[in-house]
């Protein structure tokens, strides 16, 4: 299967390259508790070096679905739908998701998606410590002295 492409690698900083989202299903990683690979899905917080956040890509063909319901108990996730059409469940909350569509779910709610349609549906999914966000918006950021070199490219 595909390496991710790294791009370019600082003291504060990771980048890396996906490439174009319909080719996510060049990518697979083996499921650690299912001892199954799961293709079309690739994390990529490990290779980023992220240490506040999980995050995921996934590609499902259409008419698949997660077969089973999940839960976890810390981290909340944060679905972001990229591309195409399918349905979400939350516990016994049933209802559509398309691109553009973001939901997020508590440790708790028990969830699940699926493609119901005949194109593929992308997603990206952030995990994170349910509760840790300790500000929101720019609240934490400052104005850093130094100079913008785009000139120097």
């Amino acid at each position: 299967m595909k390496n991710i492409k790294i791009t370019s690698e600082g003291i504060n900083h990771s980048a890396i390259d996906l490439g174009i989202f319909d080719h996510l299903t060049e990518y697979s990683y083996m499921h650690p508790k299912r001892h199954q690979e799961v293709k079309g899905k690739i994390f990529v917080s490990d290779v980023l070096k992220a240490s506040g956040a999980e995050i995921s890509f996934q590609i499902l063909p259409p008419h698949t679905e997660l077969p089973f319901l999940h839960q976890y108990n810390k981290h909340e996730e944060i679905y972001v739908f990229l591309k195409g059409s399918g349905q979400f469940q939350v516990d016994g909350n049933f209802f559509d998701v398309s691109e553009g569509s973001v939901i997020r779910v508590s440790p708790n709610g028990k969830r699940t998606y699926r493609n119901n349609s005949e194109n593929p549906l992308i997603f990206m999914c952030i995990q994170c410590k349910a509760g840790s966000l300790e500000s929101f918006f720019v609240e934490d950021g400052f104005r850093s002295e130094g100079e913008i070199g785009w000139d120097k490219l």
